[in-house]
């Protein structure tokens, strides 16, 4: 799925239009590569349309999106679907700007959200939503709080390309969608909305369905209240000296410091701890101030031992962190 949105648009509304039959030809999404190269994922009109009508149900209302994301990725793609399914064009917000009514939905990622809580134009339009969708990378209580306080409904996604996109909201799958924790509280996914697999590679197909179910590379546990809690990748348990450190933790108590505009943590090879915990802060502060930060409210261990600061994270064209382009930053300045 590629073009200008406004030309994704037309694809995916003829596509859409065409119905079921035997020239059902799946659409293809790339997922966004953050940890290597990007995989092609297979996705059904069935699986496209039971996403589309299961976030309908849980919202409980339809209408018209923003696209507010690349139409050339899931959140986008769905976007698309769910607006052009409740009958509405969806308005491209980079070309047009905020719509002016209410009651319109629209999906946002982390970064994109805390930056427009510093507009006041922004925050104003938000304010007139039915909800924003927020998915697509940690979704820390700092962020949902200032949300909430400005007068923004969210309501936190989890989902993948493989998932048809977000399918768990608010920590509760959506209907007919099947989450089950399994080895090391590793995240899988069954249900009516699941890819039928990777383009061109049927044994990586192999390695994540499996007797119906999609497993993820995350890890998760449910609260007491059954709700998912997405800890993070299972590689983003950073083992530094035999002890485990969960990397989005740490990077969420980063956020939370005053002089922190934000901040991700990896892991990065290290010949004497066999994995350092590395910080990636936008802002002032030094590394034996973050560390102190971190060890106010975490063990001291999971404090970081390298500090990389930067004018912004760079992002994938999605919105999420290069993870790649991070980590060739930590061994930049370890070489230094």
């Amino acid at each position: 799925m590629r073009g200008r949105p406004d030309e994704v648009v037309d694809r995916v509304g003829r596509w859409l239009a065409a119905g079921d039959g035997a020239d059902d030809a799946p659409v293809v999404v790339e997922t966004s590569g953050s940890t290597g190269t990007p995989k092609r994922v297979l996705l059904t009109r069935a699986a496209l349309l039971a996403s589309v009508r299961a976030s309908a149900s849980r919202l409980g209302a339809s209408g018209p999106w923003v696209l507010a994301l690349p139409p050339t990725y899931v959140a986008g793609l769905q976007v698309i679907a769910r607006s052009l399914v409740a009958g509405h064009t969806p308005t491209l917000l980079e070309r047009d700007g905020w719509p002016s009514g209410e009651g319109w939905f629209v999906s946002l990622v982390p970064t994109q959200l805390t930056r427009m809580l510093s507009s006041t134009a922004d925050v104003g339009a938000l304010r007139r939503a039915h909800t924003v969708l927020l998915g697509g990378g940690p979704i820390g209580g700092a962020l949902r709080a200032r949300a909430a306080d400005a007068g923004v409904r969210v309501v936190a996604t989890y989902g993948s390309a493989e998932t048809a996109g977000g399918c768990v909201y608010d920590g509760l799958p959506l209907d007919g969608v099947a989450v089950a924790l399994g080895e090391g509280g590793r995240i899988r996914i069954a249900g009516p909305t699941l890819f039928s697999g990777y383009d061109g590679r049927p044994d990586l197909t192999g390695e994540v369905l499996v007797d119906g179910w999609f497993v993820t590379s995350d890890a998760g546990r449910f609260d007491e209240d059954g709700r998912l809690v997405v800890l993070g990748r299972v590689d983003d348990v950073i083992v530094t000296g035999g002890l485990n450190v969960p990397g989005p933790a740490v990077a969420e108590r980063l956020r939370l410091h005053p002089e922190v505009a934000s901040a991700e943590v990896l892991g990065v090879p290290d010949p004497e701890w066999g994995s350092r915990v590395v910080a990636f802060v936008v802002g002032p502060p030094d590394l034996e101030t973050m560390r102190a930060w971190v060890a106010e409210a975490h063990p001291r261990a999971w404090a970081p031992r390298q500090l990389v600061r930067l004018d912004a994270i760079p992002l994938l064209a999605n919105g999420k962190p290069d993870r790649q382009a991070l980590l060739r930053l930590a061994a930049g300045e370890a070489a230094r």
